[in-house]
Formats: structure tokens, sequence, C-alpha cells
């Protein structure tokens, strides 16, 4: 399993994943599901996996492969797809289309092998970025292929275990925070996920892109033993503490109710 959740924000996006795949809990290893695309100096693409792992591997690919096929085009293997690239989408909205597309294609190759072993080759995606001359956006990819996009209502999306994490996100989340409480919210929500299932863990991986700048402002990577990591969830876990002890008292705790009469 794993958790990813994503930020639009008005200053940029902020985007977070776990590490930690699992195929049974004699088999737990550590994937980075955040990848980074700069294929040119007007956009940037961050693209967050959460589903089959080796779907996702193919998929990540064949972007890769479809960037190097625009830039030295030469024979493949595999068939060309139709001109779209992450080099020449215009509008961020294309470009969540195409990750879908490349995704559908890759679950319909495999999938009939797949089904026929009883294993899911289902994959989604949260793609953000900006394109120049265009706001930064922020879109959930479904296994299906389609997409819907984050708005300034609902701020964020999540794929994976994200029932979770939403509590914090539901109370916090708000398109004016800065990129820096946003990085913080997006931790703790990552913290909350990782405390009630342990399908998700650490690293931590962090991406923090400004709007306007193409590239990524910060990129943060924490390890379960990382100091700054277990000082976030203490105090986070303390201030939940606090918050509990100073809620209100009940009338009877006050004296000011009578006891309730026997049923």
């Amino acid at each position: 399993m794993t958790y990813c959740v994503g930020l639009l924000l008005d200053q940029g996006l902020v985007m977070a994943s776990d590490s930690r795949t699992n195929a049974g809990v004699d088999y737990i290893s550590s994937y980075s599901k955040l990848h980074v695309f700069q294929p040119a100096p007007d956009r940037l693409f961050v693209i967050m996996a959460a589903g089959s792992l080796a779907t996702t591997r193919e998929v990540l690919d064949r972007i890769r492969r479809d960037l190097d096929q625009a830039v030295n085009p030469r024979p493949s293997f595999y068939q060309q797809s139709p001109g779209a690239t992450l080099l020449n989408v215009n509008y961020l909205f294309e470009a969540a289309t195409y990750l879908g597309q490349v995704s559908v294609a890759v679950q319909n190759e495999h999938g009939p092998a797949l089904r026929q072993s009883g294993v899911s080759g289902e994959a989604t995606f949260i793609l953000g970025g900006q394109i120049a001359g265009q706001p930064p956006g922020l879109f959930l990819i479904y296994s299906q292929g389609n997409a819907i996009a984050a708005t300034p209502e609902t701020p964020y999306l999540q794929i994976g275990e994200s029932k979770y994490g939403k509590p914090a996100l539901d109370h916090i989340a708000t398109i004016g925070l800065s990129l820096d409480d946003g990085a913080r919210l997006c931790l703790v929500s990552l913290i909350g996920t990782a405390r009630s299932n342990l399908s998700v863990g650490p690293p931590f991986e962090v991406a923090v892109c400004a709007r306007d700048l193409f590239s990524p402002s910060y990129r943060l990577k924490l390890d379960a033993n990382s100091p700054e990591l277990e000082t976030i969830t203490q105090q986070w876990r303390e201030s939940l503490r606090q918050a509990f002890r100073t809620l209100p008292r009940f009338g009877w705790e006050l004296g000011e109710t009578q006891a309730a009469p026997p049923l």
C-alpha cells in the first residue's frame, strides 16, 4: 500500500508521499513514488503513483521513452504514442490526459495475464505542475484514465491509503496556506496515516514547487530515524493530547447538572 497527497496553493504546489511498498508481511521494501520531470525550461511536472508497482514503473518508463523519442527520434520496440509527450502538451489537463492514456495502455497490455493470476494491475496517479503562462494545477488520474482537478474549495488530492490522513487536511488545508505550512501539513497527514496503517511508512518524500519557478524549490526525504521527523511527530502528538485535555468539561463534572434518573 502507499499514501500520496498533493496540495494546490496560491503560492504553488506541495507534493508528498511515503516510500513503503509490500507484497505481504514478509516482504516490505522502499521505492520512491514521487518523480519530477523538467522536460523544458517553461514547464515542471511532478508525478506520484499508487497501486501496482510494475504498472507504475512501466508508465514512468514510457513517459521517459516518449520524451527521449521527442528529442532524439529513433526506432523503438514499442509503438510510438500518438504525438503527445510532456514536452509538447500546451495545458496541464492535456498532460493529465496523456498520463491516463499511457496508464490504460499499460494496464490493457498486461491485464489479462494478471487477472488470470488473481492480481490487479491497476494504478492511480497524482500529477502536479505548471506550464508557463498558466497557473499551477493538480490532477488525480484514476486507473480508468480519466482525471479530476483540485480546486480552491478542495485544494488537496490523495491516492492510496487516504482515510487516516484526511482529517488534518479537512481541518487545516486552504488554498491560502504558505508553502512551508503546506509542507508541514502534508507531513502531519503522512505521520497520521503511518500511525494507523503499518503498510504506510518512511522514508517520506516532499517536493515544494513555488509558482512560476519551474523547478522544485525544495526536496526533502526523511527516513524513520530523521531527527526532524521525530520532532514533528512528537510535537504533533503532544499538541493533540493538549487539545484533548483543554476540551470543555461536561456539566456533571462541574456539578451543574443532576445525575440522570435510573432506566
